[in-house]
């Protein structure tokens, strides 16, 4: 009895190193991705900023305003994955601070595809009327209501969290890692978050599907530029991919709240891995990918920048 005792023991203590160990693989290699998808999103941030006609654009300032934001959620989400990787608990106030700032850049991204589907609606359907509409102050003050309404969630969320009772607490250390569904504390919070994020990713989804039917009727008119129509369509069709992508990130911790019922704990934690990097971080580099390759105007200047940073030889001369 003793024996097979110890032999069940060693088992569970070799199964157990061994989900650590495919544990701080799988890390180390997520991080190692996100390192270099973040890499990418600063060189194309500081090529937005490296030119005069970007930054007097306003269709490039749109786009600087969703690199960013994107760039900042992405480093977000994985430094509260590493903490949560590493076991780590955080006490209340700072674990609501990096969630806010996580709320934030994250109503930023889809808000801002909303404009820039806009202007590439007007673009289109009104190429005589787009220099007047589409100008660098209004897109700067498009980019200022995007945060400024994006702001007022964050403020709201802020309002409910303080209507939980703190001070009944024996300390503010936190018992769970620190997520959105952990700063829940009430029904409340968690009602007001279903609510916001329907009508924010519905209201969304309505206007960048509206444009894209807008610019497929254009596309058929003798009076529209054909490339620019259909280029225009292909963007509008990625914002949707990634704004659908974005959108299932929101319901993630759902999801893996029902699969941890029926998978065991090495299983959940690939599944999570995967899910992390597909819904959460890619969606985060796809706009970097859709006009660092597809813009004309911007992939001769990035790959520029991209191999004097890596120290490559550069094939084409940007002069």
């Amino acid at each position: 009895m003793s024996n097979a005792s110890q032999s069940q023991t060693n088992v569970t203590s070799e199964q157990e190193f061994q989900g650590l160990t495919e544990r701080v693989l799988l890390c180390t290699l997520a991080t190692l991705l996100c390192c270099v998808l973040l890499f990418i999103n600063g060189v194309m941030l500081f090529t937005l900023r490296s030119k005069a006609a970007f930054c007097d654009t306003s269709r490039y300032i749109l786009l600087f305003n969703l690199l960013f934001a994107d760039t900042v959620q992405m480093a977000l989400c994985h430094l509260l994955y590493l903490i949560a990787a590493c076991r780590t608990t955080l006490t209340y106030p700072v674990c609501g601070v990096l969630n806010m700032l996580a709320v934030l850049t994250n109503d930023v991204s889809p808000l801002t595809l909303v404009v820039m589907s806009l202007e590439r609606y007007v673009a289109v359907c009104y190429p005589l009327r787009h220099a007047a509409i589409i100008t660098v102050r209004n897109a700067g003050v498009a980019v200022l209501v995007v945060w400024a309404f994006s702001s007022l969630n964050v403020f709201t969320r802020v309002l409910l969290l303080l209507r939980f009772p703190f001070k009944h607490l024996e300390n503010l250390q936190m018992k769970e890692f620190c997520s959105d569904l952990a700063m829940f504390l009430d029904s409340v919070s968690n009602h007001y978050n279903k609510a916001y994020t329907c009508f924010l990713f519905i209201s969304a989804g309505v206007v960048i599907t509206s444009s894209f039917i807008g610019v497929m009727i254009a596309a058929r008119s003798a009076f529209t530029d054909e490339a620019s129509a259909q280029k225009a369509r292909n963007t509008l069709l990625l914002h949707l991919v990634q704004l659908g992508l974005t959108l299932f990130s929101t319901i993630l911790n759902p999801v893996l709240t029902a699969l941890s019922t029926v998978v065991t704990r090495i299983v959940l934690v690939r599944v999570h891995i995967f899910f992390y990097m597909c819904f959460c971080i890619f969606p985060r580099c796809l706009s970097s990918l859709i006009y660092g390759v597809r813009d004309q105007t911007i992939r001769p200047i990035l790959m520029y920048y991209l191999c004097r940073q890596l120290k490559l030889p550069i094939v084409s001369t940007y002069t």
